[in-house]
């Protein structure tokens, strides 16, 4: 199956042009500086970006995701089958993969995997969500696994490409999920393997020797180029920059705007791809105070200037919103007319729903201030000067946006609590699914819908098929609901910035925008 061509760029993805490096070399360490110290490497528990970038280099999943057109493609699996209903999905292994431990790539471990990522229920962050309805696996023979669900999957597909999904020997659930997380019986066939983790120092993988079963969308087979990667964890941005211009890093990750411009040239690129799935965003919860009101709701997304945002606290590397899904998303639909910056329509629409200028230009009705408070954590470094910036446009309209810091842990406890007007978040996934997982009351439901809304069934029938013909309509539907109706304000596409020093080569990105190593490469000083 294939999705329509998507509307991602990407930058560079390495450090000199081929020309002038010549051909890829084996050998070598790649330097890898990372924001923040990965908690836990197990790619079947982590969730954050630094977490995710190391343990996508231990495993291999049953498919792959191309980047640029979204199509899912073979890759441990060299073809499936999808019932009509997409609650059962067969999966025909490739010959010859094997764990590091020597063990083989089979049916039996591919069900012991999925049925350890099952049991590990909260702590599998994302791929709990994904087997959120997994029934079970069935070895049909020793190449062929049936994996079966209890209601319409269709997400599962993309779901068993992700890093999430990988797949574990059966011996890794021998150890406990808190070993996994330290690197403790993580056996993966991926093409590095576990060394060493040194906490809020560095993690150093290994080629795996004798790997030969890559994805077909990967630059070359056979065994990954460098010896070794070494993760090192470098939280202060000017840091890690600066260690990068020096020569002690080869590439970083999360290069922040300010830093960005001494990136370009001088051997130096900036490999850059937009994070599908769910934007950065002020998701509204309908049932508190003035955002009850749809008026008032329409009326911030017309406040917001989203070009704005991206030309003055971001970069030209960052897109505006132009849906509630990013447009490096499989089925992503152009709102930009909807999302277009309206102040004076949205003080029309304000004006006409009783909303009067007070004497400090924040409108009142019936005693009652146009306010409400947006919850939000420091996950990205600019979020704060974001948020501050929408306040003053929304102050143009006379609305009070207030902004509420909190931990990460407390923002969970408050929105599972009910207890927020907007949640400030983006979700990385490359499906559109994701849109259910945060909006439909059978999931997270952040919006509080009542149970006869009128986004639920464009979300259910979206999940139904793995026909992307079919699968459209109701995707387009469900991201023009949510913003006609702005049960969310999308402001700004997350982007992946890298650093990458002139003897780093091929440094690129997966679907998901997370780091694609297998063809990395480092040339000599």
């Amino acid at each position: 199956m294939a999705f329509p061509l998507l509307l991602a760029a990407c930058g560079t993805a390495g450090g000199a042009s081929p020309q002038d490096a010549g051909p890829p070399r084996p050998g070598g360490t790649l330097r890898l500086g990372i924001s923040s110290n990965p908690d836990c490497i197990d790619p079947q528990q982590v969730s954050t970006n630094a977490s995710v970038n190391v343990g996508r280099q231990l495993v291999d999943s049953l498919t792959d995701q191309d980047p640029k057109t979204g199509a899912i493609t073979p890759w441990l699996a060299d073809r499936w089958t999808v019932s009509p209903d997409s609650t059962s999905f067969t999966f025909h292994l490739r010959s010859g993969a094997t764990f590091s431990d020597g063990s083989p790539v089979d049916a039996a471990a591919v069900k012991a995997s999925f049925d350890g990522i099952k049991a590990l229920g909260a702590k599998a962050l994302l791929g709990s969500s994904y087997l959120a309805a997994y029934r079970g696996a069935t070895v049909v023979d020793p190449a062929t696994v049936r994996l079966e669900f209890t209601q319409p999957s269709a997400q599962f597909l993309q779901a068993s490409s992700t890093m999430s999904l990988g797949v574990l020997a059966p011996a890794a659930f021998r150890h406990t999920a808190e070993q996994r997380c330290q690197g403790a019986g993580l056996i993966g066939s991926g093409p590095f393997v576990f060394t060493s983790l040194k906490p809020n120092q560095n993690i150093v993988l290994s080629k795996r020797t004798g790997y030969h079963w890559g994805s077909p969308l990967w630059r070359h087979q056979g065994e990954a180029y460098v010896d070794k990667i070494d993760f090192r964890v470098v939280p202060e941005p000017g840091v890690r920059s600066g260690s990068l211009t020096s020569g002690q890093l080869d590439a970083i990750t999360d290069v922040q705007p300010v830093d960005e411009p001494q990136f370009s040239g001088n051997g130096f690129t900036e490999p850059v791809r937009p994070n599908p799935g769910i934007v950065f965003n002020l998701h509204a919860n309908v049932t508190r105070g003035v955002l009850a009101d749809q008026k008032v709701r329409q009326a911030v997304s017309k406040g917001v200037n989203r070009p704005e945002v991206t030309s003055t606290v971001l970069t030209p590397n960052y897109k505006p919103a132009t849906s509630i899904l990013g447009t490096a998303t499989p089925l992503y639909t152009d709102l930009s007319k909807e999302l277009a910056y309206d102040p004076e329509g949205a003080k029309a629409l304000l004006q006409s729903d009783g909303w009067v200028p007070g004497p400090d230009g924040i409108r009142t009705k019936n005693g009652q201030r146009l306010t409400a408070s947006v919850l939000f954590s420091a996950v990205f470094n600019q979020n704060q000067s974001v948020l501050e910036l929408i306040q003053q446009q929304l102050r143009k309209i006379g609305f009070d946006l207030k902004i509420e810091l909190h931990t990460n842990a407390e923002v969970t406890r408050l929105q599972q609590a009910g207890q927020y007007d907007f949640l400030w978040y983006n979700v990385t996934r490359a499906d559109p699914d994701i849109l259910r997982q945060q909006f439909s009351t059978k999931t997270n439901n952040r919006s509080k819908l009542p149970a006869d809304n009128p986004l639920d069934a464009s979300l259910n029938e979206q999940s139904a098929t793995v026909d992307p013909a079919k699968r459209k309509p109701a995707a387009e539907k469900a991201q023009r609901t949510i913003v006609e109706q702005a049960y969310s304000i999308p402001v700004f596409e997350l982007t992946q910035v890298l650093g990458v020093g002139p003897n780093a080569h091929d440094v690129g990105f997966e679907a998901s925008s997370r780091l694609q190593l297998f063809d990395a490469w480092v040339s000599g000083s």
